[in-house]
C-alpha cells in the first residue's frame, strides 16, 4: 500500500511560526539491520542496508523519477554526486563521503555506469559525467569489456550497464576501443551470446561469462541486458529506443541455423542489432513458457517468478519495438504486483517498474491500481515537483520544500486561513511523509 502523507494544523492568533521534525528513528519497529539504518543519510533512497546497492538504487530511483518527469530534492542528487571519488570512480556505498577515496575503496564499475546514466538524464553534472566515463575507459579489458570490479574478467551484465553509459554520455560504444585489444563493447558483449552450436531452445541468449572451461550457458538476467545494450540503449529508454518512434516490429527474428551457415555460431559475424534480435526471440520463448514471466536463476532457490528481470525484459523488448511481447509481460507484472514484496518499499525495484511501464507504454501512476511514481517518491526525500497525473491527487503537480532548501526536507507549507491581510489568524498545514520501517 502507497504511504499516505500525513498533516497538522498549527494556528497563532498574533505570530506566525511553525516547527517541522523529522520523523523520528524511534518511530521506526526494530529489526536486524536497525544500528546500521539509524545513521541513514536522509538523501538517500530506501531503508535497507545500502552497503552493496546504495550507488546502484540512487541512480536507478533517479532515473525513473526523472523518465516520467518528476524533479527529485536537491540533497537526493547531492548524496550520488558525493559518492564519486576523485578519479571518477563510484563504489558501492561509502558510509562517509567527506572522507577521501583511498587504495582500499573498493570501486564498482556498475555503479558507476548506472551514476553517469543517472546524472546525464539529470544534467548539469556534465564534469562528473566525464570524469566517472574517463575512469571507465581506463580500466576496460582488452576485450572490450568490464567485469564488476576493474581487473576482473569481462561479464555480460557489466559490459550492458557501461553501454548504456557511454551512450547516456554521448559516446557511441562502437567507437570506444580498448588501449591494448582495440576491441569494442560490442565486441565483448557479443562473445557471450549462444549461437547455432548451443542446444534449439537457448540460441539466442546470452551467458553472464564463460565457465572454466570457456562453455557458456543462457541466463536470462544476462539475456535482459545485452539485448538493450546491443541496441545501444540504456535503462531509461523508451518506446522504440532512442527514437522513440515506438512502432511496433513485431516478433523479433531468431537466429538462422538451418542454412549451415558457420558465421552464425560466431559472435563477431553478427552486428549488434542482429544479436539483439535473436536474444528477443529467446527472450519472448521463455517469457511465454513462463506464462510471461522469468523465473528465478538463484542456484538451490524454489522456483519462482523473477520480477525484477521480468521488469528489465519487458524494457529490452520495448526498446526493439517488440511491443506485444513487452506489452504481454507488463500485463502480467500489473496483475502480480501484489506478490512482489519488494514492489512496495525498494526504490531499485520501484524505478525498474517505473522504467518498464515508460518504455512499453504503461501507466507508471496507474500500475494495476498502484501508483508506481508515488511509491518510489516515498521512499526518499520529497521531490521539488511532481508533474499532474503522477502524484495521485486531482490538482496536478505539488512544489516541496527540497527545492535549493536548507537541507531538502519533505515538508509542504500551505496558508489556509483567512485574514491573512491583517497578520492575524493565520495558519499553516505542514505536510510530512512518514517514513515506513522495513
Amino acid at each position: 500500500m502507497s504511504l499516505r502523507r500525513t498533516a497538522a494544523a498549527l494556528a497563532a492568533s498574533t505570530v506566525l511560526c511553525a516547527v517541522a521534525a523529522p520523523v523520528a528513528a524511534a518511530d521506526e519497529s526494530p529489526s536486524a539491520q536497525a544500528p546500521a539504518q539509524r545513521d541513514l543519510p536522509s538523501g538517500l533512497y530506501g531503508k535497507d542496508d545500502p552497503q552493496y546497492d546504495g550507488v546502484w538504487r540512487q541512480s536507478t530511483a533517479l532515473l525513473a523519477q526523472d523518465a516520467v518527469g518528476v524533479k527529485p530534492a536537491s540533497k537526493a542528487v547531492s548524496w550520488l554526486t558525493g559518492q564519486q571519488c576523485e578519479d571518477g570512480s563510484f563504489a558501492s556505498y561509502r558510509p562517509d563521503p567527506t572522507e577521501a577515496c583511498t587504495a582500499e575503496t573498493v570501486a564498482d564499475v556498475n555503479a558507476t555506469a548506472a551514476a553517469v546514466q543517472a546524472l546525464a538524464a539529470l544534467g548539469g553534472h556534465g564534469e562528473r559525467v566525464e570524469r566517472a566515463v574517463q575512469w571507465l575507459r581506463l580500466v576496460q579489458n582488452d576485450d572490450g569489456g568490464w567485469g564488476f570490479n576493474p581487473g576482473s574478467p569481462s561479464d555480460a551484465n557489466s559490459v550492458s550497464v557501461v553501454i548504456g553509459a557511454l551512450d547516456a554520455a554521448g559516446e557511441d560504444p562502437a567507437k570506444a576501443l580498448s588501449a591494448k585489444g582495440e576491441k569494442s563493447p560490442y565486441d565483448s558483449l557479443l562473445g557471450f551470446q549462444l549461437g547455432c552450436d548451443a542446444g534449439k531452445g537457448e540460441r539466442g541468449a546470452f551467458a553472464y561469462q564463460p565457465d572454466e572451461k570457456g562453455r557458456l550457458a543462457a541466463n536470462d538476467d544476462a539475456t535482459a541486458a545485452a539485448v538493450l545494450a546491443a541496441r545501444g540503449e540504456g535503462l531509461a529508454t523508451g518506446p522504440g529506443g532512442e527514437d522513440g518512434g515506438g512502432e511496433d516490429r513485431g516478433a523479433p527474428k531468431a537466429l538462422e541455423c538451418d542454412k549451415g551457415d558457420k558465421g552464425v555460431e560466431d559472435g563477431a559475424e553478427r552486428t549488434p542489432a542482429e544479436a539483439a534480435d535473436a536474444g528477443a526471440a529467446y527472450l519472448t520463448r521463455v517469457l511465454e513458457a513462463g506464462g510471461g514471466h522469468l523465473k528465478s536463476a538463484m542456484p538451490g532457490a524454489e522456483e519462482q517468478p523473477d520480477y525484477g528481470n521480468t521488469a528489465d525484459a519487458v524494457i529490452a523488448l520495448a526498446a526493439g519495438g517488440h511491443r506485444d511481447a513487452a506489452a504481454k509481460s507488463l500485463t502480467w507484472l500489473e496483475e502480480n504486483l501484489g506478490s512482489w514484496d519488494k514492489a512496495t518499499t525498494s526504490p531499485a525495484a520501484l524505478g525498474q517498474l517505473v522504467l518498464a511501464a515508460r518504455a512499453a507504454g504503461g501507466d507508471p501512476a496507474d500500475f494495476g491500481g498502484v501508483n508506481l511514481v508515488e511509491r518510489l517518491n516515498a521512499t526518499g526525500p520529497a521531490p521539488v515537483h511532481v508533474p499532474s497525473g503522477t502524484d495521485g491527487g486531482e490538482d496536478g503537480g505539488r512544489q516541496g520544500a527540497a527545492e535549493d532548501g536548507d537541507d531538502g526536507s519533505p515538508v509542504v507549507w500551505y496558508l489556509i486561513g483567512a485574514g491573512l491581510a491583517a497578520g492575524a489568524g493565520a495558519g499553516f498545514l505542514i505536510s510530512m511523509r512518514k517514513r515506513r520501517a522495513r
